[in-house]
């Protein structure tokens, strides 16, 4: 019965790989947090191919979709923060943006002695010209869902955009997301031939 928590939906297992099958030995899951885990982890490999079309680094080019993507203009320390970067690391990536011509530094219109970020219009053409066949193809899989299927797939996935950003904002909260640049990076002991991430 839908809603009852201890009903597990089996599902063939498509294109499992190590990680998710020690994973599945160690979790008992819904399949359709699975396969939503899935998404995830193809959705991060998804954007380091888009940096690399972009010709950006892979920070450069989540900042730049943050500022792309945010609801109010973005400073340089808000922008870090929503990176886990320090200030002085959000304004080296802002310096190397600016000087690729992919943002703008901007006044604020509201407060004169702020600086807000703008993407050029260089970059949101580039933007676009990246993720437009990705796009094309995901509307081609949703193309086969009939209507009643479409909604509950568009409502679930709106159900975990929230319960995300809910995560990610107790997480700021708590003070738990930090400057992870390489340079700031908790060095772990490793072997040396292990490579560094």
């Amino acid at each position: 019965m839908a809603g009852d928590e201890d009903e597990m939906v089996e599902l063939p297992a498509r294109g499992l790989d190590a990680g998710e099958q020690r994973g599945r030995r160690l979790l008992r899951t819904h399949e359709a947090s699975w396969a939503l885990w899935a998404v995830l982890r193809t959705a991060s490999e998804a954007e380091h191919a888009m940096a690399r079309d972009l010709g950006l680094p892979y920070t450069d080019s989540l900042a730049l979709n943050h500022i792309l993507n945010s609801p109010e203009p973005l400073g340089p320390v808000e922008l870090g923060r929503r990176l886990g970067m320090s200030s002085a690391s959000a304004t080296v990536l802002v310096d190397r943006l600016v000087a690729s011509g992919h943002v703008n530094r901007l006044p604020d219109p509201r407060d004169g002695r702020r600086r807000v970020l703008e993407a050029t219009e260089h970059a949101r053409r580039d933007a676009v010209r990246v993720m437009t066949p990705l796009l094309h193809a995901l509307d081609a899989v949703a193309a086969r869902l009939d209507t009643a299927t479409a909604t509950a797939v568009i409502t679930y996935l709106r159900d975990v955009a929230d319960v995300q950003r809910d995560y990610s904002t107790s997480a700021r909260d708590r003070g738990e997301m930090t400057d992870t640049t390489p340079a700031n990076r908790p060095r772990a002991s490793r072997p040396s031939s292990e490579p560094t991430p």
